[in-house]
């Protein structure tokens, strides 16, 4: 008795323990957004009288005002929104399709096509290669060359043919013998099943369109369409940069430099944040069905 008391008291402490330093752990990894947030909004003068702002005695939208009223942000906002949603809607349906095919076993050249897929999840061709594709195809300086490239993923389609292998085959059969064709199976029976798996490789389609910035870099060179994230660099790099906007016109010539970055990353990272919560609840459903098979 006494030595399950001992055992029972001592899960107690290392439960205890691991919560504090999980609490630790996520106040240190919270802390530097946190500092980004209240800079963004701290007024030009406290700001400029230093230190380390925990909390500022009053707040301001100067930095976000700044921001919102530049040409070249609100160009390059409407581009990596473009990107997230007609890059992700097309990913998904290459994607859904393509490992829906694969799942099929009367597919001619089915097993071809799978090891040519893995192929592309175990070698990369490289930077130079992928540049003279996207060039020979006419596609500098054109957004397609930052979502046709990188369309789909092989290790998606995997991940996702591993769930159509798990759909019962009888409900095919089913709908085939109410006269269903294979696009009215798709759509009616497959379709409405593969929704969280759907959201799941969504939410990581349009993490990846909207933070674009390796491909804008090799591929555009026409400022006017920019993605978001280059135009961030461009801004944290030189904050002399007014982005489009006449500062003396304006009376913001004299918010530091420091508060518009900090605004500029958060105004570039809050549409994420908001998508998060409401595709959570299929993220980890959705990412591990079809991967492990009972």
């Amino acid at each position: 008795m006494n030595v399950k008391l001992h055992e029972s008291t001592g899960e107690r402490w290392f439960k205890g323990f691991n919560i504090l330093f999980l609490i630790l752990v996520g106040l240190v990894c919270a802390f530097p957004f946190y500092y980004v947030i209240v800079v963004s909004f701290t007024t030009p003068n406290e700001f400029r009288q230093g230190g380390l702002l925990l909390f500022p005695k009053s707040w301001t939208l100067l930095s976000y005002e700044y921001i919102l009223s530049t040409k070249a942000f609100v160009k390059a906002a409407g581009v990596s929104g473009y990107l997230a949603i007609v890059g992700t809607l097309a990913s998904l349906a290459v994607t859904s399709t393509l490992a829906y095919g694969l799942s099929r076993k009367r597919l001619k050249g089915r097993k071809l096509l799978m090891m040519a897929i893995l192929f592309t999840t175990l070698f990369n061709p490289g930077i130079i290669p992928g540049y003279l594709i996207v060039k020979n195809l006419g596609m500098i300086n054109h957004l397609s060359s930052l979502i046709i490239p990188v369309l789909t993923s092989g290790w998606y389609v995997l991940l996702m043919k591993g769930f159509f292998d798990s759909v019962p085959a009888s409900l095919e059969e089913a709908a085939r013998i109410d006269g269903c064709n294979d696009v009215s199976v798709w759509f009616r029976i497959i379709l409405p099943l593969s929704l969280p798996s759907l959201a799941a490789f969504g939410l990581f389609y349009a993490v990846g369109y909207w933070n674009t910035f390796f491909n804008a870099v090799l591929f555009i060179n026409d400022h006017e369409k920019w993605p978001l994230q280059i135009l961030l660099q461009n801004l944290l790099i030189d904050s002399s940069t007014s982005m489009g906007v006449n500062t003396v016109e304006t009376g913001l010539q004299e918010i530091p430099s420091e508060t518009k970055k900090m605004a500029a990353v958060v105004i570039s990272t809050l549409p994420i944040l908001l998508v998060y919560p409401f595709l959570q609840k299929h993220f980890a459903k959705g990412a591990m069905v079809g991967s492990v098979k009972e």
